[in-house]
């Protein structure tokens, strides 16, 4: 993955960190408000606190064999501030729809609130039932006495083991992937008629990452929802123009080749558009997505390997198809970028990941076979069935046919480069990019697009500049850049 620019970065580890001062300085106050909002007549108790990427939440307990419960508060810096009351909007709502329409273990949400309610005015807030288990990724990861060891799924797990565990999230899975909209973006429920729809622009985790950590201007995201897949795969690849365009430190010094690859990288991209924004799924329907959908964010009980709640759908929106269609890139806990950053190349990644892939659509089609009453209806070659809609049909296909495809086909890989500007460059040049047909990419640029280019080089050498002083002003005693 391409590095943060490590003085954003830093500056928003220092807002978050005085934000987490004034919390626990508001503990006690934190606590009484958690207690009178539920009615805990004052048996509220501080039982400890939990820590992700983008939240922070207090475990509070009450008497009387009460359940315990979270109040949950989306962290500045971590999460863009100016976002943060729209990203707990979000990932509320998609809670509620999917408790409407699934069956996927869920946290169930007492009450929220924005920052203008929350206690001290710490932050929007979620307050939710305590869900006991361990998170899946610590189950499966392999062991190591490292701490700072890469999170990597353990290669000697028994296959018994991750079949009881994928037949649950493959139907999970399954059901999200039935759940449908007619535009791109955040979902909301009209309070008459009860139904759901988009009323806002899709709020992403590439974009939180771009914001707080690259210096990406934020006001020149979109701010609406979009109708057509190639408007919004455009969008993804305007993201991937001006991030390289912006983040200072994207280049090192004096690499100018290093800074044409990316350009060419970001150019091709776009030039991908229409072969891999398929035209079947163009006007849409669109399915809900979500980014962050991974084995860090489940919680299983160790004793039963029953999943006991999926968490954290704050950048879940509604998405072109393709995205609900591709293999889970999470089966080896972390993305193929990882791999990329420690070997340089994908081969140890597909030698591990092909299997599991396997494995997992297996217990697709074992769960699609179910919801067709046992697997009634024939199957053709390309995974159609004859009722449509039985076990997660989707236009006459089943799901796990379709995830085949967009593995066969290359779609996984350039939709995989969409959704990250930190990691596009690497994964178009070792999955997208044709080395027989285009060399190095140069020669396919034509005069203009070569002048763009070199301009870019020019503005990336003298940011990299710029960078290294401001660099060494707010970090005096680092050597490392």
């Amino acid at each position: 993955m391409t590095a943060y620019d490590m003085i954003a970065e830093a500056d928003s580890d220092d807002e978050c960190r005085l934000w987490v001062r004034k919390l626990i300085d508001a503990r006690d106050d934190v606590v009484a408000f958690v207690d009178s909002r539920l009615d805990g007549q004052g048996t509220g108790k501080y039982l400890g606190f939990f820590k992700g990427s983008f939240n922070l939440s207090f475990h509070i307990g009450f008497g009387e064999g009460k359940p315990s419960v979270l109040i949950r508060f989306a962290k500045p810096g971590h999460t863009f501030m100016a976002w943060r009351d729209e990203k707990v909007t979000n990932e509320v709502r998609v809670i509620e729809y999917l408790r409407e329409h699934t069956t996927i273990p869920l946290p169930h949400v007492r009450c929220w609130g924005l920052t203008d309610e929350s206690p001290a005015q710490l932050g929007p807030f979620i307050i939710m039932d305590f869900i006991e288990g361990v998170r899946l990724s610590t189950f499966l990861k392999e062991p190591s006495e490292d701490d700072q060891a890469d999170l990597i799924l353990n290669p000697a797990i028994e296959e018994a083991t991750l079949d009881t565990i994928y037949d649950q999230l493959a139907d999970y899975i399954l059901q999200i992937s039935q759940l449908e909209f007619s535009s791109i973006g955040a979902i909301s429920k009209d309070a008459r008629s009860g139904t759901w729809s988009v009323t806002g622009r899709p709020l992403t985790f590439n974009m939180n990452e771009l914001a707080t950590n690259t210096g990406y201007p934020a006001d020149q995201f979109p701010n609406a929802p979009f109708t057509r897949a190639s408007d919004y795969f455009h969008a993804l690849a305007d993201h991937h123009t001006l991030h390289l365009r912006t983040q200072r430190n994207l280049s090192a010094s004096n690499d100018e080749p290093d800074a044409r690859r990316r350009f060419i990288a970001r150019h091709q991209f776009r030039q991908l558009i229409p072969k891999h924004c398929t035209t079947t799924d163009e006007g849409g329907p669109f399915k809900l997505f979500c980014d962050d959908l991974q084995p860090a964010n489940m919680l299983l009980n160790p004793t039963t390997l029953r999943i006991t709640a999926l968490l954290d759908f704050e950048f879940t929106n509604s998405a072109p198809a393709q995205f609900a269609h591709d293999p889970p890139w999470w089966l080896l806990l972390r993305g193929p970028d990882m791999w990329l950053d420690n070997h340089g190349s994908l081969d140890m990644f597909l030698e591990r990941y092909v299997p599991r892939m396997e494995q997992f659509l297996k217990a697709l089609e074992r769960v699609e076979a179910k919801g067709e009453g046992g697997g009634g209806g024939e199957v053709g070659r390309d995974g159609s069935v004859v009722m449509a809609m039985g076990g997660g049909g989707d236009c006459g296909r089943r799901l796990s046919a379709r995830m085949r495809e967009s593995w066969e086909t290359g779609q996984f890989w350039f939709d995989y480069a969409a959704r990250t500007s930190l990691d596009i460059d690497d994964i178009y040049w070792a999955a997208l990019h044709d080395n027989e047909v285009d060399g190095d990419g140069i020669d396919g640029l034509d005069a203009a697009t070569r002048a763009e280019m070199e301009e870019l080089v020019k503005l990336k050498m003298e940011q990299r500049r710029a960078y290294n002083e401001a660099y060494d002003i707010r970090f005096p005693d680092d050597e490392s850049e």
